[in-house]
């Protein structure tokens, strides 16, 4: 097989936080999506962000992935999501792009 036949263009992913503290708190299900396939300097964000005390980096790589059904940043510099919720988008993300 040939690496072309496996090269693809990246597609929107839905997920879903269906935590059910979180489902309690918010009132429903809440869903964002996340390209299938991200570029390796992403990659390189997410394993460094677990080894990172700076938050900036954790904010900038979720601003890079979280997304709406459109593909834009679910956040900017101006909205930000509550902590609770960062913390499980980011989970979700790492989960889904490890498989």
């Amino acid at each position: 097989m040939k690496l072309t036949e496996l090269s693809k263009k990246p597609t929107l992913v839905k997920l879903v936080i269906d935590r059910e503290d979180l489902v309690e708190k918010y009132g429903e299900e809440l869903e964002f999506h996340v390209y299938d396939r991200q570029p390796i300097h992403v990659f390189s964000k997410i394993a460094a962000s677990s080894k990172s005390d700076d938050l900036t980096d954790y904010l900038t790589l979720l601003q890079d992935t979280v997304l709406d059904e459109n593909g834009n940043p679910v956040m900017t510099e101006e909205s930000l999501l509550p902590l609770d919720l960062l913390t499980e988008c980011m989970k979700l993300i790492g989960t889904h792009l490890g498989k």
